[in-house]
This record gives structure tokens, sequence and C-alpha cells, in this order.
């Protein structure tokens, strides 16, 4: 069997997602989750939100009268596997913490877990700052320079040890002293 391509992935996880109401997920909407997650188990989005509309399901007392176990040991299975698919991915971590300290009274390792999800999530924001602040350099205009000012702020306050940050502040404070909107002691 041949593995489905992007596109029929996402037009079967957006077919599953309109399948049911998320505020009181069909079985329907479950199975076609499900078939999804065994289709392509590394599709993380689609194992995330099928593990959110279990415990959702658990929420709203669907599964009233029934063990609870059986729910929680494969929300728990999903959250391993969408952390595993998703090469440790800030949410898959932060989605299996939540679950460990609400479901199974583990806040030590959830601990663990939202630290991990931490670090990686403050890579990518310093990453992604560096990218605005280099764009709105090169774009150049007073709007422009101002809020790769602010932001320059912002982000020597939470990553002063980045030497790729600190270089393209440095191109902004100069670019601003040439546009006027620093001094000559502020650049």
């Amino acid at each position: 069997m041949a593995h489905p391509g992007l596109e029929e992935l996402v037009a079967k996880f957006q077919a599953a997602r309109q399948s049911g109401d998320v505020a009181k997920p069909s079985e329907e909407q479950l199975r076609l989750h499900r078939e999804l997650v065994e289709a392509c188990p590394a599709f993380t989005q689609n194992t995330l939100f099928l593990a959110w509309l279990l415990q959702r399901r658990l929420w709203t007392a669907q599964d009233d009268g029934q063990d609870p176990e059986p729910a929680f040991a494969e929300v728990q299975r999903l959250l391993n596997q969408a952390v595993q698919g998703s090469y440790r991915s800030a949410p898959a971590l932060v989605e299996l913490g939540f679950f460990l300290d609400t479901y199974r009274d583990s806040s030590h390792e959830a601990a663990k877990l939202y630290e991990e999800a931490a670090a990686k999530a403050s890579g990518t924001l310093k990453d992604a700052w560096w990218g605005l602040i280099r764009y709105w350099n090169a774009e150049r205009t007073k709007e422009t320079l101002e809020k790769a000012l602010r932001l320059g702020e912002l982000a020597e306050k939470m990553f002063p040890d980045s030497h790729e940050l600190i270089e393209e502040l440095m191109t902004t404070r100069e670019y601003a002293a040439q546009e006027g909107l620093l001094g000559p002691e502020q650049s």
C-alpha cells in the first residue's frame, strides 16, 4: 500500500475534523481520525488532535459509567507517538506534559517535559525574531526600523548570548542612526 501524499493527508484530516463537533466528538469523527493515525502515524497534527478529542470526551463525561483507563491509555499512547513522530516538538511535549500532570499525577515528569518544550520554543522564538529584525532591516524604512528597535530591546534581554541577534541589532542601530532615529551615542 502506498503512503498517502501530503494533499491527501490534509484533505482527510480536514474531513475528519468536519465530521463532528469538537465540543462533543462523535464516534464517526474519532473513527476517521484513528484511521488517519493508522495510515500515517507521523502526521503529528492529527495524532495530537485525536488525543485532544479523546480527552475532550473524558472532560465532558461522554463516557460516563465506563472505566476511563482504556481511554487514558489510548491518549497516552497517542501523545507519546506524537512526541516521537514530531522529533520532540514543543507542542507535543506540552500536550504530553499536561496529560501526565492532569490525568496521571506525574507533575515531576510533566515539569521536565515543560522545560524541554520551553527550551525548544525559545530557540524557535529567537530564530523568528532574528528573521523579523533582518527583514525589517532589509526594508529599511522608518517604521520597520522602529519595529526592529523595539523588538531588539526585548530580544537582547531574552537572548543576550545570541551572536546572530546582536549582530543584526548592530545593523539596526546603524541604519536607525543614519535615518535620524537614534543619536550617535545610542548606535
